[in-house]
């Protein structure tokens, strides 16, 4: 919940590139908590992967990354911590039940949001919209991660997630014919190949 609360609230004083930019540092805290409460320590591929993804990142962003709106950039770094937190959380109970940490979650998010919920007018569109987005977006896809977070180191499983925002102007794309600039196709390009590369390697050691 936390997570989802400051990106939103970061979205408002902050550009879109800067928020989820930085909550995709996520990564560089789960480094730190994975070794610290998991024992998880990360390989060089992983410290590899890392750096090749943050400069995909970077040339996915390009010119949208500012320095502006302080608050909402410190927002959105607060926001990767909490991604980080949930992530070690959710791989602390792989041998449990996950799903348990989005349930609460979900429901203290219900809890704190439903004033705002009810000062609103609600048409058919809207609830629509919410509803896919809860059961879809939000519903399926907590439950397939805390399917996988019980095989895949929390590290991994966090940089696995960076394929979120690279792969949504391939979507916008083909929803509305929005065709994404050169520095975001090969941001993308990048991001992929690397997580490509480091599933690949972690398959392979796997079999081995």
């Amino acid at each position: 919940m936390g997570a989802q609360f400051l990106f939103i609230f970061s979205t408002r004083l902050t550009t879109a590139a800067n928020a989820i930019f930085l909550q995709y540092t996520a990564p560089i805290y789960v480094l730190t908590f994975g070794v610290w409460f998991l024992g998880e320590r990360p390989r060089r591929i992983d410290w590899i992967t890392m750096v090749v993804i943050f400069a995909g990142m970077m040339l996915f962003f390009g010119e949208d990354l500012t320095f502006e709106g302080r608050y909402g950039n410190l927002a959105a770094i607060l926001g990767g911590v909490a991604l980080a937190a949930m992530i070690v959380c959710t791989r602390a109970q792989k041998d449990s039940h996950p799903a348990q940490i989005f349930l609460v979650g979900s429901c203290l998010g219900g809890l704190f949001g439903l004033p705002s919920v009810i000062q609103e007018i609600w048409g058919l569109t809207d609830v629509a919209i919410i509803a896919y987005l809860g059961i879809f977006q939000t519903g399926l896809a907590s439950a397939l991660y805390s399917i996988a977070i019980r095989q895949v180191p929390a590290l991994e499983s966090n940089l696995i997630l960076m394929l979120e925002p690279v792969l949504n102007p391939l979507w916008v794309f083909l929803v509305i014919g929005e065709s994404p600039a050169s520095l975001a196709l090969l941001g993308g390009a990048v991001v992929l190949g690397a997580i490509a590369a480091r599933a690949i390697v972690g398959a392979r050691r796997t079999d081995v």
